[in-house]
């Protein structure tokens, strides 16, 4: 079983502590036994909320209803979050326009899903010589996707591959 994050009832190791009821009230500093008894009275427990404090901030409540309202309220906030994949598609320089545009309709599918796109031009054997037909296939998707996407990273070498990084444009709202 994982250790708690917070000294509840008996883990509390002050001699005083700042007490504050169920119902939020402050019911002043109190020692140790003391707290505990009036917790365990009204069937709650001594959670130790602010340990720095001097002295220590301890509240009566329910730790098990409170862990479960803890859990909650994380499994919204990764409910609300969004994941970014990066989609990579291949071309070649010597790519029909056709083609080219074929691959075109996919980036903005993956732009419109919120998707960031990398667009990769692999050279093989001499097609290296002809950089400018990959520079040139990179440019036409830069002016197609124009209107929803901005260039993350520009055109780059990377060994035998040409590729560039595009992300979908902020939503104006």
């Amino acid at each position: 079983m994982a250790k708690p994050t917070v000294n509840i009832n008996q883990s509390i190791r002050a001699k005083e502590v700042r007490l504050v009821g169920a119902d939020s009230e402050q019911l002043g500093i109190l020692p140790l036994r003391e707290a505990l008894a009036l917790a365990e009275s009204q069937q709650l427990d001594l959670v130790e909320v602010s340990p720095t404090a001097v002295p220590p901030v301890c509240r009566i409540m329910d730790y098990g209803k409170f862990k479960y309202q803890q859990s909650k309220k994380q499994q919204e906030a990764k409910k609300k979050q969004v994941q970014v994949q990066l989609k990579e598609v291949k071309l070649r320089p010597k790519t029909d326009d056709h083609d080219l545009d074929f691959k075109v309709k996919h980036v903005r599918r993956f732009l419109e899903e919120g998707n960031k796109a990398k667009i990769t031009v692999v050279f093989r054997g001499r097609e290296i010589t002809h950089q400018e037909l990959g520079m040139a296939a990179l440019e036409k998707f830069t002016t197609e996707l124009a209107d929803i996407a901005v260039v993350e990273v520009k055109q780059k070498m990377e060994g035998r591959s040409m590729f560039m990084i595009v992300a979908p444009r902020a939503k104006v709202k």
